[in-house]
């Protein structure tokens, strides 16, 4: 395997679960807010917590990682950018 393919492969491998993440915390979380308002944080209940803040929170985490993982996905495979 080349490192190109493989490049392709761990990209591909992490960009599905940077999308597994994004889709629990854009969509299911919200499918059992009323659930979920039982328990509370700091006084709120936690579907609205979870709206207001926590989401938020968890993608710019979420960037930061994805940015972070394919830095050295790159650097790995040879494909990085070189410093002067």
């Amino acid at each position: 395997m080349s490192n190109k393919e493989k490049h392709w492969e761990k990209t591909k491998n992490h960009m599905i679960i940077t999308l597994a993440i994004w889709f629990f915390f854009s969509t299911v979380i919200f499918m059992f807010g009323a659930e979920i308002n039982s328990a509370s944080f700091l006084g709120y209940p936690l579907a609205y917590y979870m709206t207001a803040q926590g989401s938020l929170l968890a993608f710019v985490l979420l960037i930061f990682w994805f940015a972070n993982r394919q830095e050295k996905i790159d650097e790995e495979c040879g494909f990085g950018e070189e410093d002067d």
